[in-house]
């Protein structure tokens, strides 16, 4: 077979490649092409058949979260005040002096001891209260950013802990100033104070008393002193009291100011025991509620709740009709205004998925937070639903 006649093409370059041969040599500076750097080959990501096998997540809109908040300065913060914030811190220096006032007149007198550091401790949640208003009047308090995912609001909690653990060193402080003073006193020892038992007079003790009961009602109304905390931390016992005595904190500085007034009354025996009772009472009941405050703020700090209801929605959702398992429940509460309930959900069906979404955020509401409009905490419900597999 003749192999050398012409090729079917009409070209003599039996070569099927339209490209030319470049020989490289060393040293020589190559010729730039137009093409460097661009593309070669079919574009899958932009191809028909690419399109149905990798789809383009859904657009979202950007997060309207900023960064960050500019924190306010010392005379930022000053001069944010209005005329009534004013006036409720110029109470506050009037609630601290009545307490230094009773410590000044207390004399020997325990009791007396007692409710200065009472009334000491609640002139210090006053100007935690006035702070918080204040606070309040800034945008980085209560708006959250990538940086301060809550606000500032979590201060109020820290500085509470705080005044916490200070009412549980202030009552163990009282019970040990008061057994020193029932030991100098016994078996026959010689007391180092002459004045050991000197009665203070009736006028003093009474208007200790009223002092203690008027700034207590004072600040515990206009300046809704220990409010806040006051709802995290409800007492069975004096639940059913009205607002101000279901209050620990006021409760305590109410109910010793009412039995100082008692103390005139008495012969001389019955009041140096009435003040020792008293006086040990009241320090036992600091260190207790200093202690369970502290625990409720700490557990609140690290992320949980603690508070009523969450077995009745474990059970709610657990028996569910259209509910399949709960893999995950959590709750935790933020500051005293917000909580949020994180849930992991598997269903048998995605057809109503909102409508279940609803239904959970509105029984999560009810039962924790007491229901619209009962001004118990915000409750915030994340809900993932997974579909279940057969």
């Amino acid at each position: 077979m003749d192999t050398d006649g012409p090729s079917l093409s009409g070209s003599e370059n039996p070569n099927p490649f339209n490209f030319q041969s470049v020989a490289y040599q060393p040293g020589r500076p190559q010729a730039k092409s137009n093409d460097i750097g661009r593309r070669r080959g079919h574009k899958y990501k932009h191809s028909s058949v690419s399109h149905q096998i990798f789809l383009e997540p859904a657009p979202r809109a950007p997060l309207q979260l900023p960064a960050s908040l500019p924190i306010p300065t010392f005379n930022e913060y000053r001069s944010s005040m209005s005329k009534d914030q004013k006036l409720r811190l110029a109470w506050c220096f009037c609630h601290l002096v009545v307490g230094g006032l009773v410590q000044w007149g207390a004399h020997e007198s325990l009791a007396l001891t007692v409710l200065s550091r009472l009334i000491f401790y609640d002139a210090l949640g006053a100007f935690l209260c006035v702070a918080v208003d204040v606070g309040a009047n800034f945008e980085v308090w209560k708006r959250s950013s990538i940086r301060h995912p809550f606000g500032f609001e979590r201060l109020e909690v820290i500085a509470g802990l705080g005044m916490s653990v200070g009412l549980l060193f202030m009552g163990l402080d009282l019970i040990s100033h008061g057994l020193t003073h029932a030991l100098e006193n016994t078996g026959g020892h010689q007391a180092h104070h002459g004045d050991a038992h000197e009665r203070v007079s009736p006028g003093s003790i009474d208007l200790a008393a009223l002092s203690g009961i008027v700034s207590t009602l004072v600040s515990a109304i206009l300046l809704k002193n220990h409010a806040r905390i006051g709802k995290v931390m409800r007492l069975s016992a004096i639940a059913n009291l009205p607002s101000v005595l279901s209050n620990p904190s006021h409760f305590l500085t109410l109910s010793c100011s009412s039995l100082l007034l008692i103390l005139p009354l008495l012969s001389i025996q019955m009041y140096v025991w009435l003040d020792r009772t008293l006086s040990f009472s009241v320090a036992f009941s600091m260190v207790a509620l200093g202690w369970i405050q502290g625990w409720t703020l700490g557990k609140m700090l690290l992320m949980s709740y603690s508070g009523p209801g969450v077995p009745d929605v474990l059970y709610d959702l657990e028996t569910d009709a259209a509910i399949r398992s709960v893999e995950e429940a959590k709750f935790w509460q933020v500051h005293y205004g917000l909580c949020q309930a994180n849930l992991k959900l598997r269903v048998r069906n995605l057809e109503e998925i909102g409508r279940l979404r609803d239904r959970i955020g509105s029984m999560v509401r009810n039962r924790l937070g007491g229901g619209y409009g009962s001004g118990g905490q915000k409750w915030e419900v994340s809900t993932q639903i997974t579909l279940e597999k057969d």
